[in-house]
């Protein structure tokens, strides 16, 4: 039930662990991930049927995509790069996987005490991301 993670969620009390690390894991330039680093994204999911929005605003800037459940699309992320995403939601977990030249991240993201938990990982780096519930 994709419904229970819908909703926007502010990054007052947002916290990342590992966020830099992720970012060059990513090759993301040093201006970018320091950046990055700074800003403090708000993330709005919605849902309508099979059709998912995620849309990620911070005062340096927006990302939105959409697309429908299980079926794989193209995405241009916030760094620039170009994948091949697909997402699915599975035991609660809405589960964003990404392609690009051979490489590939899964972003997953879950409510846990009222909280967005999103966790980023490619190859062995993982970045957290907490979030509260507007």
């Amino acid at each position: 039930l994709v419904s229970k993670i819908l909703g926007s969620f502010w990054s007052e009390l947002y916290s990342y662990e590992m966020f830099s690390v992720f970012d060059a894991a990513l090759r993301v330039g040093m201006a970018l991930r320091k950046m990055g680093a700074m800003a403090k994204p708000d993330c709005i999911i919605t849902c309508d049927g099979k059709n998912l929005t995620i849309k990620t605003e911070s005062t340096l800037k927006t990302t939105q995509f959409c697309c429908n459940l299980g079926e794989k699309f193209e995405e241009t992320t916030a760094d620039g790069r170009k994948t091949q995403t697909v997402c699915n939601f599975t035991d609660g977990v809405l589960v964003q996987h990404q392609e690009w030249d051979g490489k590939e991240s899964t972003i997953t993201r879950k409510l846990e005490d009222g909280k967005l938990v999103v966790v980023c990982t490619i190859n062995d780096v993982t970045c957290t991301r907490i979030y509260e519930k507007v």
